[in-house]
């Protein structure tokens, strides 16, 4: 073995930090850091929610979430995150709003995955693309376009954003369900469109969409399925049609009691899924 005092034995080097500046060496690392803690944004702590959490975008809504459950409690209520536990037919289901968007979206479905969460149902509003969508009818994802920022900055620009197959089967069949039992609205299912920009859903791209087959677009399912792939989660979203941008039915300008009765059998059937695959 050679006795030269500039041979350095490999094993005392830390070759992560080969390479890296000192800032890169003392950056924290958001993705190691908050786990099993109340946290910052959500405002949540370990043992305040269920394993399954379902997430309108309106703060405002989740008491409609709350108002299918027992022994409920108000857990937190930050920004637009509101967190609220109780229990449907002996499970404990927790709903959390996301706020508008990707990146608060994100965010819930970070900060929930590191509190215990392990499945999560979007339950929420999206504009139909496709005739014979009408305001009230349920959409069941089957995937997404990603039409967003914040998934760009998880995953490669072709990774898939998909929900779970089970999650989303059996939420298509809670939906049909109800509607033959309730009637008064349709269930679709099919791809979404995810966009970040609301107001720059123009003409063209809306005609784009409904060209390419895509049934419905809203503003939170990108970030919810890939972030929840990454994290080991099950995610799914079955969602309330607010309008249909390709014939200009809508439900804004007028009394919304078909959106309403929308909202209500979206939030069933999420709830129906949670106890019958024991999420």
């Amino acid at each position: 073995m050679s006795t030269d005092q500039t041979t350095v034995d490999e094993t005392t080097v830390d070759q992560s930090a080969v390479g890296k500046s000192s800032v890169e060496r003392s950056a924290v690392d958001k993705s190691a850091v908050g786990t099993g803690v109340r946290q910052y944004h959500i405002g949540v702590a370990p043992g305040e929610v269920g394993t399954v959490a379902l997430l309108p975008g309106d703060p405002f809504r989740v008491p409609l979430v709350a108002e299918f459950l027992t022994d409920v409690r108000e857990v937190a209520h930050r920004r637009e995150h509101r967190t609220m536990t109780g229990y449907y037919k002996g499970r404990r289901i927790t709903a959390t709003s996301t706020g508008m968007g990707c990146p608060s979206t994100a965010i819930a479905v970070e900060e929930l995955a590191r509190v215990g969460v392990t499945s999560v149902i979007r339950v929420g509003s999206s504009a139909g693309l496709q005739p014979g969508v009408e305001p009230g009818d349920l959409l069941v994802s089957e995937g997404t376009l990603r039409n967003d920022g914040t998934t760009q900055a998880y995953v490669h620009p072709g990774y898939p954003a998909v929900p779970d197959l089970a999650i989303t089967t059996e939420l298509a069949a809670a939906a049909r369900r109800l509607a033959r039992t309730r009637g008064g609205f349709a269930v679709h299912t099919g791809i979404n469109a995810s966009d970040d920009a609301f107001y720059a859903e123009g003409p063209e791209w809306i005609a784009e969409l409904h060209r390419q087959g895509v049934l419905n677009v809203e503003m939170e399912s990108a970030a919810l399925f890939v972030v929840a792939r990454l994290r080991g989660m099950r995610a799914g979203m079955i969602c309330a049609c607010s309008s249909n941008l390709v014939d200009g039915t809508s439900v804004y300008d007028e009394k919304n009691t078909r959106l309403k009765d929308g909202w209500a059998a979206s939030i069933e059937a999420a709830l129906e899924t949670a106890v019958r695959l024991e999420l």
